[in-house]
């Protein structure tokens, strides 16, 4: 399959038949989801915590097939420019159809609850409005009752509240941009529900529902809380838990109804480099009013995850009136950097590739807090890229970096380093880059440069045609493979083999494999860089092209 920069669909379902889907639906980090229908169209958003554009927005027909359509947050807090902030910033959204317009509410653990909306869910999506300031609330979910009346439910981080296991509600205003009173707490889950989180907030036949994952993201299980009222008291039920041979967690997600009336839930696995994948589940009604998520073998009303089953009814999306748009920052949406970028980071080539430019930095010490890494999430288990990079450094500056890398807590790459003799070629690793590891690099090759004139091409009368210094350029193709390893548990690591080729066709391997490691909530990225040490008012840079997946 090829895969070139401005690539949006994220096709990861294996078919079996007419109706029939595979588990996972999307192999990729889409963390937290949640999903709403209008018509017979379905979209999602997931977590982005640091990264950006933020807040992704997916379409879909059927449940099963999704494409990356959008992005619902492009600017932030200013600080988010300045520092690279792991694992902060946008937690577990919420996403609602109300009265014409799409919603998104989402939790920041150090500032409190914001919400962004549009009517076009492709963008442009209107600038954030904080509903309430206050460190520690996380994982919103609006609800609009029959009455008029509109309300949020959440949680608490208790590494910044200083508590957890608790859930809230609150009375909101019925153009979800205010609270209007305070938010109290509705269920206490220590003794029976530890670390509940996650709200999902609805109502079913009179009854006031709260799905909410506890128990931990990779060993917990999906409880749903009823009540009378919105404000409790809540009953509480486990309604879908891992077993062996199944996927572990099964962590938040969302409850949505197909236009056939029947039910159905998302959530997401922590499947560690990999990131958190998503999963589709049936779900059915007990007489009692008790959801059942899942497959429930034994009849205790407590599901297990299925691998595979019938789905949703498969509805064709409408041919497209037009190409897929940019994202919002001029290049395919399934690329972020961790942190806002800035316009100077990055330019778009007209063959769909993207131009680098060298980004100044403080020191050498690493790529773990570098602002301008442009990265995109694994997309499968098993994949190959490819890409031709072409480094094209500024000559008044010397030792200019640029990049192909994995990154994550631990980290590894293959680097261009600018040098009198060429570009010098370096396989580079970085254990424990989170706690402050250092890199270690082995050279594997120097690639000499070929030389461009640069001259300023118009001369008349008195003015002469100006000369400026020769230009170095370096072409190399780079290849990744991921492949996984089975580990005990049902998470298996994710093997990568680095591979680099002087013309494309004959590639030279790093002998040594790395094993790719998740970043705080998010799986392991790939991605590319460019950098310089030294201040100047202009800048190198490295084109990436041809890039494929397979």
């Amino acid at each position: 399959m090829k895969r070139l920069l401005t690539l949006v669909a994220l096709l990861a379902f294996l078919p079996l038949g007419a109706q029939n889907y595979r588990n996972p639906i999307l192999h990729m980090d889409y963390s937290d989801p949640d999903v709403c229908r209008v018509g017979e169209d379905y979209y999602m958003t997931a977590s982005s915590f640091n990264c950006f554009p933020g807040l992704p927005v997916l379409h879909s027909r059927d449940l099963v097939n999704w494409e990356l359509v959008g992005a619902a947050l492009t600017s932030y807090d200013p600080l988010f420019r300045e520092t690279v902030q792991h694992g902060n910033g946008v937690w577990a959204p919420a996403i609602r159809y109300h009265n014409g317009w799409f919603y998104i509410f989402c939790g920041d653990p150090d500032r409190g609850i914001f919400m962004v909306r549009t009517q076009d869910p492709e963008g442009p999506w209107e600038k954030p409005v904080w509903l309430v300031r206050e460190k520690g609330f996380i994982d919103p979910c609006p609800f609009w009752d029959q009455d008029g009346k509109a309300y949020l439910s959440h949680g608490c981080a208790g590494s910044r509240a200083g508590l957890k296991s608790v859930l809230f509600v609150a009375p909101m205003s019925a153009d979800g941009t205010r609270l209007t009173g305070p938010s109290r707490i509705v269920f206490d889950g220590h003794l029976t529900q530890p670390t509940i989180e996650g709200t999902k907030f609805y109502k079913r036949n009179g009854k006031y529902y709260i799905f909410a994952p506890a128990g931990g993201v990779s060993t917990g299980w999906q409880t749903v809380l009823r009540s009378d009222s919105p404000w409790g008291p809540f009953e509480e039920k486990i309604v879908l838990a891992w077993a062996k041979g199944t996927v572990n967690g099964p962590h938040q997600g969302a409850w949505v109804e197909d236009p056939d009336g029947a039910d159905w839930f998302l959530h997401f696995q922590d499947k560690g480099a990999y990131g958190r994948i998503v999963h589709l589940q049936p779900m059915s009604w007990n007489p009692d009013g008790w959801p059942v998520i899942g497959e429930d073998l034994d009849g205790d009303g407590v599901g297990q995850p299925v691998a595979e089953g019938l789905g949703p009814a498969f509805r064709e999306t409408p041919a497209a009136s037009k190409a897929p748009a940019p994202g919002p920052y001029g290049i395919g949406l399934e690329w972020q950097y961790p942190a806002i970028p800035s316009p100077y980071w990055h330019s778009a080539l007209e063959d769909r590739g993207v131009r680098l430019y060298s980004v100044e930095q403080k020191d050498r010490s690493g790529l773990w807090d570098c602002r301008n890494l442009l990265l995109q999430k694994f997309p499968a288990e098993s994949f190959t890229l490819t890409a031709r990079l072409t480094f094209c450094p500024n000559p008044a500056l010397k030792g200019e970096e640029a990049g192909f890398l994995v990154m994550g807590n631990d980290y590894a790459l293959l680097r261009l380093v600018d040098t009198e003799k060429g570009a010098r070629l370096e396989y580079v690793t970085c254990l424990g880059a989170d706690k402050g590891g250092e890199e270690r690099s082995k050279e594997l090759t120097v690639l000499p440069y070929t030389w461009e004139k640069q001259s300023f091409p118009y001369s008349s009368g008195n003015v002469p045609a100006v000369s400026y210094p020769s230009r170095a350029r370096r072409e190399v193709w780079v290849k990744l493979e991921v492949s996984p390893k089975a580990v005990k548990g049902n998470v298996p690591e994710a093997v990568c083999r680095f591979s680099y080729s002087q013309d494309g066709k004959r590639y030279k391997a790093v002998k040594e494999s790395f094993t790719a490691k998740p970043e705080m909530w998010i799986g392991a990225k790939v991605g590319f860089f460019c950098n310089r040490y030294s201040p100047k008012n202009d800048s190198g840079w490295l084109d990436v092209r041809d890039l494929q997946i397979q």
